[in-house]
């Protein structure tokens, strides 16, 4: 069965119980809790929690897509039989119509009728239960309709219970069903809201968040030994050398395709977030062309991908995916050519010192280990690894004691600070990015519309609808018009509010938020008169009371996210 059937079939027999066809969501969430997409479900999360309404928005209580992901945590293990960077997932949700039963007699369906899988081939876990959360009965009943018992195996919470996708949201037991031993869907049953705190409470509605691996699906239904065998991933693969090494075509296949979706969606290369995610894959089969003495094996692979992917995602665009690599590709040609020097005046190499030529410079083990020749003889793999886990717990624990969710004085989801002093720097910054907000619609028009924003104490990223680059004049003038307001000193007002008044006075909302019916607002302006305000938005706060306080902001970055969505960074000083 050939992966666009698998695509087709899966939609239509979904949309045939019911459901609503959703496109996929960019790879740029408009989450703050997360880097990237990692899950079919991120863009429903609201549905779950009641935020969102789903007959509104779609006309049904249950959606099906098939979502493009990405995950960074195997990065370094791609190359073996399964690990991906980019993949996609077949996923099918509910936001409080059907459940268990009816979620686990579809799974069934589809294995057995949809994709002929002999039933003899699956299995099934549930979760079996703990202090807190009782066995998930329902799951085993419904699962023994269709299996054995003694095929259906009882797991432990970290195995069989979902958490939520970022440091809180909706969450519950989950079922995994294997097919020769290989899991290909996970079945999760929102039930509660796990917190900051990881404290859990029931969710108003229950949901299902259904998810399946498209590529072991492919994997399956086409008989193949591994993923990369399948029609996703054997185009691209057979533009490389015969003689090139089996991990390195998996690795120029896997690394392919996420540049391309990552640029597409609006990344590019840079030293934090997935700009820094985007620049590692980019490097990274740079450095796999340059040991396997290609040439150009890159753009022909990347070009592949936009023709193999273009009918389903639209939004692939092989020009900005080019020049995107090649800008990128020019600065670290410099880079590796730099390193190759600095290693090349090494007299031993171990893993320490393999693993600063990688951190500076960019060079995997491979080049240190190939290029230093007897200089590397004593280094291998393994003490490499170590080391190179060693710095990366030392890296997260730092994460963990700044923005980890453990210690911090503030965190609302939109502001996180870790101290008195960054207390003091976020809401500086947030009072900041209300007046960009208002100065962007004076510059832009009313085609700006938020679509989020997440402020540290280092700076702001505001994120918003509008249809092209900003000019560098415009820039300055939404600068400008903030640093104006500042240096009036305006007050800082807040007012609770009928949020239907409120509307008709010209606040600001967030498209995606749900108010109370009486809300707060705060407002700048010299009168206490709301209507003569210059800034005036629904928010929870904190905010200075003084504009003149904030200091000098300067708008550091302006950028795209996504196609019609722009970013701008900014900072004060």
């Amino acid at each position: 069965m050939s992966s666009e059937e698998i695509r087709q079939k899966f939609l239509e027999f979904f949309k045939s119980r019911g459901h609503e066809i959703v496109p996929s969501s960019s790879l740029i969430p408009d989450d703050p809790s997360v880097l990237l997409t990692t899950a079919g479900m991120q863009q429903f999360k609201k549905y779950y929690t009641g935020e969102l309404d789903p007959m509104k928005d779609f006309g049904s209580k249950n959606t099906a897509s098939i979502q493009k992901c990405f995950r960074t945590s195997d990065i370094d293990e791609v190359g073996d039989e399964s690990h991906l960077t980019f993949f996609e997932m077949l996923g099918h949700f509910s936001f409080g119509d059907y459940f268990k039963k009816e979620t686990i007699k579809w799974t069934y369906e589809l294995l057995t009728e949809v994709f002929n899988i002999d039933k003899n081939r699956i299995r099934a876990t549930v979760f079996g239960g703990d202090a807190s959360i009782p066995f998930d009965k329902e799951s085993f009943d419904a699962w023994s309709e269709f299996l054995p018992t003694e095929w259906i195996s009882k797991g432990l919470r970290r195995d069989n219970f979902w958490g939520p996708a970022g440091t809180e949201g909706p969450c519950g037991a989950d079922n995994e069903v294997y097919v020769d031993d290989m899991e290909v869907a996970t079945l999760v049953f929102m039930e509660y809201y796990c917190a900051a705190d990881r404290t859990l409470t029931p969710l108003p509605r229950k949901g299902v968040d259904v998810g399946w691996g498209f590529e072991r699906l492919a994997m399956i239904t086409q008989k193949v030994p591994t993923i990369f065998e399948t029609d996703l991933f054997s185009p691209l693969i057979s533009l490389l050398p015969a003689d090139m090494p089996v991990k390195t075509k998996r690795i120029f296949a896997d690394h392919a395709r996420g540049i391309a979706f990552l640029i597409s969606d609006g990344v590019r290369p840079s030293n934090k977030e997935a700009g820094y995610v985007l620049r590692r894959l980019i490097r990274r089969i740079i450095v796999q062309e340059y040991l396997s003495k290609g040439a150009d094996l890159i753009g022909k692979v990347l070009g592949r991908t936009v023709d193999l992917y273009k009918k389903y995602y639209s939004e692939l665009n092989e020009d900005a995916i080019i020049e995107e690599f090649n800008k990128e590709n020019g600065k670290f040609q410099k880079t590796l050519k730099t390193g190759i020097k600095e290693l090349e005046k090494i007299d031993s190499i171990d893993a320490a010192t393999a693993f600063k030529l990688y951190e500076s410079y960019g060079l995997p083990y491979e080049v240190v280990k190939e290029i230093g020749g007897d200089k590397a003889k004593k280094l291998n793999r393994a003490d490499f690894d170590k080391e190179f886990a060693r710095h990366r717990e030392i890296s997260r624990a730092g994460v963990e004691r700044k923005f980890g969710g453990h210690g911090l004085l503030l965190d609302t989801g939109e502001l996180k600070a870790g101290s008195p002093e960054e207390i003091n720097k976020t809401t500086r910054l947030h009072t900041a990015t209300h007046l960009m907000n208002q100065a962007l619609h004076d510059v832009l028009g009313n085609e700006v519309d938020q679509r989020g924003s997440d402020i540290t104490p280092e700076r702001t990223r505001f994120d918003f609808v509008f249809s092209r680059k900003m000019t560098a004049e415009e820039v300055k003038k939404v600068e400008a018009i903030v640093n104006q307001e500042i240096e009036e000193d305006l007050p800082v007002r807040m007012k609770e509010m009928p949020v239907e008044e409120a509307v008709k006075l010209g606040v600001r909302k967030f498209y995606k938020a749900k108010y109370p019916q009486v809300a707060k607002v705060y407002y700048v302006g010299e009168s206490e008169d709301i209507t003569r305000a210059y800034s005036k938005e629904f928010c929870g706060g904190p905010h200075v009371n003084r504009t003149g306080k904030i200091g000098r902001f300067r708008i550091t970055k302006e950028e795209a996210v996504s196609a019609g969505m722009r970013r701008i960074r900014g900072v004060v000083e």
